[in-house]
């Protein structure tokens, strides 16, 4: 069940793909089991184990050590519950038409968003993730996913991850952008238990601050390529239109907004009127990489800057 072009399109232009409730009740059930449930639970920790309970949840059997670099096909056994998780045919088909079907592990983690209670607890001051993009400036046209799993309902008192729609294709040094809390169009998830969502690498985002009663889990893991991303998902609807270039500004009849150029060309509330075209460019550069068609453009962004003879 791959991807088809709109999706792809969606995911070029905002750097993010979402799935709600994909993954079945008993899955999430048997994944709290195996990761968080079968250590003691965090009320009962004392306040000195308390700081450790994340590297603990994680060393259960549930959620096995993967050396980097593991294709995808070997990272979990086939009847475990990662591995079923991670073979569902939605979630299969959309690995597969992001980063191919033998893409490689970069590493998988379970992020743990704790209550107020823990931190007065150990007398720590509660605090939100700082917003970043993940590991050192990478300027590839190639990309990593990371898949942000939510086993259990996130409700909007959790503090559901943040991030930034559109922000994946501007390129900063991880934490650099730490001071930025409040972001135009930046979205607080908030989903049903058995969420997925699929993130471009390079997508700024943080955790948030826990105001509930409970801690919050959301297991991520980060796939890599590990050949070119050329036409990977469904291209069965694929037109040729797709490829033409159409009149821009002054123009008769209102655009699809379901063509891939519209997609292209969407703005996010956060852009600029100068530099958010900035973003147009990079996405046109993407767009003609995962299709192999370097003479692609939307309403002439990148033509126009390369009209060089």
């Amino acid at each position: 069940m791959k991807l088809d072009t709109r999706a792809m399109a969606t995911f070029v232009a905002r750097g993010f793909l979402r799935f709600d409730g994909i993954v079945p009740e008993t899955l999430n059930n048997q994944f709290l089991r195996d990761a968080v449930n079968s250590s003691p639970s965090h009320k009962n920790h004392s306040t000195s184990d308390k700081a450790n309970y994340a590297a603990d949840s994680m060393s259960e059997d549930g959620i096995p050590e993967v050396p980097a670099g593991t294709n995808i096909n070997n990272a979990y056994p086939k009847d475990s519950t990662l591995g079923s998780i991670v073979n569902l045919p939605k979630v299969r088909g959309m690995i597969e038409s992001l980063v191919g079907s033998q893409s490689r592990l970069d590493h998988h983690f379970l992020h743990m968003t704790f209550p107020e209670e823990y931190y007065e607890a150990t007398n720590r001051p509660p605090r939100s993730q700082n917003t970043h993009q993940d590991s050192t400036i990478d300027a590839r046209t190639a990309f990593d996913i990371q898949l942000f799993y939510f086993p259990h309902e996130v409700t909007p008192d959790m503090g559901g991850t943040r991030f930034i729609p559109g922000t994946h294709l501007r390129i900063v040094s991880e934490a650099a952008i730490g001071r930025y809390q409040n972001i135009l169009g930046q979205q607080h998830v908030v989903c049903p238990a058995g969420t997925i969502i699929a993130m471009h690498h390079g997508i700024w985002h943080g955790g948030g601050y826990n105001h509930s009663d409970q801690p919050r889990y959301m297991f991520k893991i980060r796939l890599a390529p590990s050949s070119r991303q050329y036409r990977l998902w469904d291209t069965s609807d694929l037109q040729v239109k797709d490829h033409k270039q159409r009149p821009i500004f002054f123009k008769k009849n209102k655009s699809n907004p379901e063509d891939v150029s519209s997609i292209l060309v969407k703005p996010e509330p956060w852009f600029e009127q100068d530099t958010g075209r900035i973003e147009y460019i990079n996405r046109i550069h993407l767009w003609r990489y995962l299709i192999g068609d370097e003479a692609f453009d939307a309403d002439y962004w990148v033509t126009r800057i390369e009209n060089e003879y």
